[in-house]
């Protein structure tokens, strides 16, 4: 099945707004954003999110690129990012959603040493006898998520690398597809990594264009097509997503922020994130919350 523009795109089910600046990931139960939808999240696709659907407990039939099937044992699925999917449950089912960033997938890659192919292909794991290990994770990862103890962040890394050391060794390495949707996400997902790798160097668009074997045109193409906007706006966003919490999480100043993002001064770099994020730096730095929420 391929894209198109009829299917939504979101960060999150039912949400608009841009990735927030907090956290590279986001966790919940599958209870807190089914039950607002009558337990049927609709086809829908995330640009540049990875999730794993863990089922610990009831039904759920998963739509993935068209294809149907029920699942009523503790599994986890795999979707990856650009995947059309849809989850209609049965109502009370137990579980949890994990949702991953592109720039968080990038450091777990570098971790690992190579690319992480299990969240390249939409599959579903059974659990079977690691069902309470994948319970305890799943807990503890929104527990953690959800609470401010120390070392949060150090925390929640561990315990996502043991799930994703446990689902590397469930799955063989998918092969590539060959399938025009294949290889369009193969060139999305080469793209998201050069962004990662050259977002601070203010490259063009031409230069990512070249690195992956296409014209500037038809890489604007495909990212209006899985993005919903151009390629220039990609980068755009990554960069802001890095100012964002450089503004929370550093003492530099905005000068220093700027300067570490490329910007050739302080007052371009203020007029970027204003025009992105609807706000001045210094204002976001004193009240993140507040525009977060506003987003």
């Amino acid at each position: 099945m391929t894209p198109n523009t009829s299917i939504p795109v979101f960060k999150l089910y039912g949400e608009s707004r841009n990735w927030p600046a907090s956290d590279l990931l986001h966790c919940e139960s599958i209870h807190s954003r089914s039950s607002l939808y009558q337990w049927h999240i609709r086809t829908h696709q995330h640009a540049d999110l990875v999730q794993l659907l863990y089922l610990r407990k009831g039904q759920v039939e998963i739509d993935i690129e068209g294809v149907k099937h029920q699942v009523g044992h503790a599994c986890i699925q795999i979707v990856p990012a650009l995947c059309v999917h849809g989850f209609k449950f049965s109502p009370g089912a137990q579980g949890y959603s994990l949702s991953f960033s592109a720039p968080l997938i990038a450091q777990f890659e570098q971790q690992f040493g190579r690319p992480l192919q299990v969240l390249t292909q939409a599959r579903c794991v059974p659990v079977k006898s690691s069902g309470r290990q994948i319970s305890t994770l799943f807990s503890t990862l929104q527990s953690e998520y959800e609470g401010q103890g120390e070392a949060r962040d150090m925390m929640l890394h561990s315990l996502i690398s043991a799930l994703l050391v446990w689902l590397n060794r469930q799955c063989a390495p998918a092969p590539s597809g060959s399938s025009r949707v294949e290889r369009k996400r193969s060139v999305m997902h080469q793209f998201n990594q050069l962004v990662e790798r050259h977002y601070r160097e203010q490259l063009p668009v031409t230069y990512y264009a070249c690195e992956v074997g296409l014209s500037s045109v038809h890489l604007n193409n495909l990212c209006h097509e899985f993005y919903g906007y151009s390629a220039l706006n990609v980068l755009h966003q990554r960069v802001l997503l890095e100012a964002k919490r450089s503004l929370l999480y550093t003492s530099m100043t905005i000068s220093q922020i700027s300067e570490y993002l490329g910007f050739s001064d302080a007052t371009y770099f203020s007029r970027f994130f204003r025009r992105y994020a609807n706000t001045t730096p210094k204002d976001f730095r004193h009240h993140p919350m507040r525009e977060l929420q506003g987003s």
